[in-house]
C-alpha cells in the first residue's frame, strides 16, 4: 500500500484558516500512511499552522526546497521509502516536476479549483 504524500500550505492547510476539512475528510477514506510535505522553517510552521497536524510532517526548512529533486531524495531516504512506494499531490507545478524527476507518481492540485473529485480519482487509481 503506497504512502500518500500531501503538500502542506495551499493544499492541506489553507493559510489563515487551518486544515482544509473537505480534503482531510477525503484522505480519511484511505487507510494508507500520510505524510505532509513542506518547505517551512520553524517560524513558518507556526505561522502557517503546521504545528498540530493529524499526519506526520516533513520539512528540510528550505535547504533545499521541494523544487529541487534533492528534497524528495532526502525525504525518501529519511522514511526508508522508494519512489514506487509513494504518491504525491502538490499545488506548485515546479515541485510536481521535481518529484516526478525522481520517479514519484505526482498530481498537480489546483488550489483555486479545489477539485477533490479529480484528486479522489487520482488517489483511487494510484494508491493501491
Amino acid at each position: 500500500m503506497r504512502t500518500i504524500l500531501v503538500d502542506a500550505v495551499d493544499t492541506f492547510v489553507i493559510e489563515g484558516k487551518g486544515i482544509y476539512k473537505p480534503m482531510f475528510d477525503l484522505l480519511q477514506n484511505y487507510p494508507n500512511r500520510k505524510i505532509i510535505l513542506t518547505n517551512a522553517n520553524d517560524e513558518q510552521k507556526v505561522e502557517f499552522g503546521l504545528t498540530s497536524l493529524p499526519y506526520e510532517l516533513f520539512t528540510l526548512k528550505h535547504n533545499p526546497d521541494k523544487t529541487d529533486p534533492k528534497y524528495f531524495e532526502s525525504m525518501l531516504k529519511h522514511f526508508n521509502l522508494k519512489s514506487r512506494d509513494v504518491v504525491y499531490f502538490e499545488h506548485n507545478p515546479e515541485a510536481v516536476k521535481s518529484a516526478q524527476s525522481v520517479g514519484i507518481t505526482s498530481y498537480f492540485y489546483d488550489p483555486d479549483k479545489k477539485d477533490l473529485k479529480a484528486l479522489k480519482l487520482f488517489l483511487d487509481e494510484k494508491v493501491k
